[in-house]
């Protein structure tokens, strides 16, 4: 009888990862046209010497809570890109219009993901993950 492998799970917090990570973070903020203030807080409000170290994409050991933020980013990035697969430009306008649904309530989905907490990404991306279906 033949054993099998276990499959391993990669190793999110290697520092490759975390330059992996980074780079589609900044990646999206180009397109998203994010000012380095709204990275710095998305990144859990990093402090300038952080967020400059980050922009060189180095081999790091991320922190869980910006592995989750970042998670989260990429979620909403590939929800986008599934609503409006025709038009990516549209999507990553969308983030910058003001929206009247829950829970926005009239504030764009970017300015509420400003509100600095985890939750707030996570509200985005279960928003939109039901928009989509």
């Amino acid at each position: 009888m033949k054993l099998e492998q276990p499959v391993s799970k990669p190793d999110i917090t290697s520092p490759d990862a975390g330059r992996v990570a980074l780079t589609f973070f900044f990646n999206l903020m180009k397109l998203w046209n994010c000012s380095a203030d709204q990275q710095r807080v998305l990144l859990c409000s990093v402090g300038n010497s952080t967020y400059f170290n980050y922009k060189q994409l180095p081999e790091v050991r991320l922190p869980r809570d910006t592995l989750e933020r970042i998670s989260y980013l990429m979620g909403i990035h590939k929800a986008l890109r599934i609503i409006f697969s025709n038009q990516a430009e549209r999507g990553y306008e969308w983030v910058h219009k003001p929206n009247d649904a829950a829970p926005f309530n009239g504030v764009s989905a970017l300015d509420y993901m400003l509100g600095g907490q985890v939750v707030d990404l996570s509200d985005v991306r279960r928003y939109l993950d039901g928009v989509r279906g």
